[in-house]
């Protein structure tokens, strides 16, 4: 079973760790109501769907009011489900994780828009002197000749860049201040100040 909360990602900081000072992510996380549970003879499988950001009546339409009113609760800006998760009680706080732990952050990245080979993935260009007229940033060839007469799906070409669903694999809590509904987790977690961030327990250990 792996636990798992919504929350917020509020920014960055350091904190001393003995004699070290550890750059820390600041996370916003719970309470999050249980808005839903999935059940093994109902739905064929287990799962808990939670809310998070609390919003006003009059911004939600019929079916989320209908869905919320089910579970007695108010209507929430972002409903996640967590699979294979069964928590006791109508909420789920942030005192499920305890520092020295392990967790799997999951977050939207920040939209980039268009962007070229360079910056997206990291081409390091053409020569930028003797002789080269205005192609510094350019991909250069994308294909073959007469065989196969196409370009590969996959080429790594420019376009848009970034608003991607991206997952952070074994980052370390550091510490948690359960009476602020706070985690602090060691390292960068994906997606801008403000957005919305999932943590669930990880198998895999500290580095």
């Amino acid at each position: 079973m792996r636990r798992g909360i919504l929350g917020t990602k509020v920014g960055m900081t350091q904190v001393w760790r003995d004699d070290k000072l550890v750059p820390v992510t600041v996370v916003l996380a719970g309470p999050c109501p249980i808005v839903q549970r999935k059940t093994l003879e109902r739905d064929g499988y287990e799962a808990v769907q939670l809310g998070w950001d609390e919003k006003k009546e009059k911004r939600s339409n019929k079916p989320e009011l209908g869905h919320v009113k089910k579970a007695g609760v108010a209507p929430q800006r972002h409903l996640v489900e967590i699979r294979d998760y069964v928590p006791e009680g109508d909420a789920v706080t942030i005192d499920i994780f305890e520092a020295g732990q392990t967790l799997d952050v999951t977050g939207t990245s920040k939209g980039r828009g268009t962007a070229g080979v360079m910056k997206r993935w990291g081409f390091a260009g053409m020569p930028a002197s003797h002789g080269t007229k205005k192609k510094h940033r350019h991909p250069g060839s994308i294909g073959q000749r007469k065989s196969p007469g196409r370009v590969y799906k996959g080429k790594r070409m420019a376009g848009h860049y970034g608003a991607e669903t991206i997952t952070t694999l074994g980052l370390e809590v550091v510490e948690v201040r359960a009476d602020d509904n706070v985690i602090l987790i060691k390292g960068a977690v994906p997606g801008p100040n403000g957005g919305l961030v999932v943590l669930k327990d990880s198998k895999r250990k500290v580095s």
